[in-house]
């Protein structure tokens, strides 16, 4: 009994150890990255800047943004929900927090299930995910030019949650399809993303699809879908998202996020 309760309490004492080192490491990142980025709130939104953009561009911006509204410089956010690890996986519960940069594209997410903490970020130009069992060792470790893509393309989408970072400018343009779509062009550090974005008949986003390497070597059709719109801190945004890879054999879900806090321009962590 004595060796067990012993062995026990090594295992608890060596999980706690490892949660806080893997959060004190997260701290550090998170505060680097604000570090990186110049604010840009000294610039307004109006709608004269709406002049010339597809019609259901238009729209959008008239719905969720006001005249005269501060850019967004930094995004702090929280949310719960469910994750998939692979196609046959079964949901599990998921908690996650997440932290953005606009005037440099930057992020960092870290999620936390009862089995595993991912962390995803786009920090310094470069791409990475990691995962780690029970905060301790590391599963996976992906960096290289396939992250720099997809985690750019993720800070670009999830920008329906401080939309100013979606308006025109000298990297991001909005090309017209049809009334209800556009496309959605953003270059950095030498890549040229897109998305094709579909509107309802109000305006807001409902999807964004994109190619987005699934793999190393590997493009696939990604989508992203949101809902439940909610005005936050004078912002209308979505308070649910899903992730969805459009594979040959059918679409797979991967992520359904619910937002249960954003807070803008405070740049450190909750």
């Amino acid at each position: 009994m004595l060796i067990t309760a012993i062995l026990i309490i090594t295992l608890l004492t060596t999980l706690i150890i490892g949660r806080i080192n893997l959060s004190v490491r997260f701290g550090k990142t998170v505060k680097s990255l604000f570090v990186s980025a110049k604010p840009v709130s000294d610039k307004a939104f109006h709608y004269t800047q709406l002049i010339g953009l597809p019609e259901p561009v238009r729209r959008y911006f008239k719905q969720v943004l006001s005249n005269g509204q501060p850019y967004i410089s930094y995004v702090s956010l929280l949310h719960d929900g469910q994750f998939k690890t692979g196609l046959d996986k079964r949901w599990t519960a998921i908690e996650g927090e997440q932290y953005f940069t606009v005037e440099k594209p930057g992020f960092i997410w870290k999620g936390i299930t009862s089995l595993f903490t991912a962390r995803d970020m786009y920090v310094a130009d470069k791409g990475r995910l990691i995962v780690s069992i029970l905060s301790l060792y590391n599963i996976v470790d992906g960096q290289g030019e396939s992250f720099d893509q997809g985690e750019l393309l993720r800070w670009l989408a999830e920008g329906v949650w401080f939309p100013t970072n979606l308006l025109p400018g000298d990297r991001l343009k909005w090309i017209a399809i049809d009334e209800n779509t556009a496309k959605l062009t953003f270059s950095h550090n030498g890549m040229s993303l897109y998305y094709i974005v579909k509107f309802d008949s109000e305006g807001l986003i409902t999807q964004m699809e994109t190619r987005r390497y699934m793999e190393k070597g590997r493009l696939e059709t990604w989508i992203g879908k949101m809902a439940g719109y909610k005005q936050i801190n004078g912002v209308f945004v979505p308070t649910d998202i899903e992730a969805i890879w459009r594979l040959e054999k059918g679409d797979f879900c991967y992520a359904k996020f619910r937002v249960t806090k954003i807070v803008y321009d405070r740049p450190r962590m909750f």
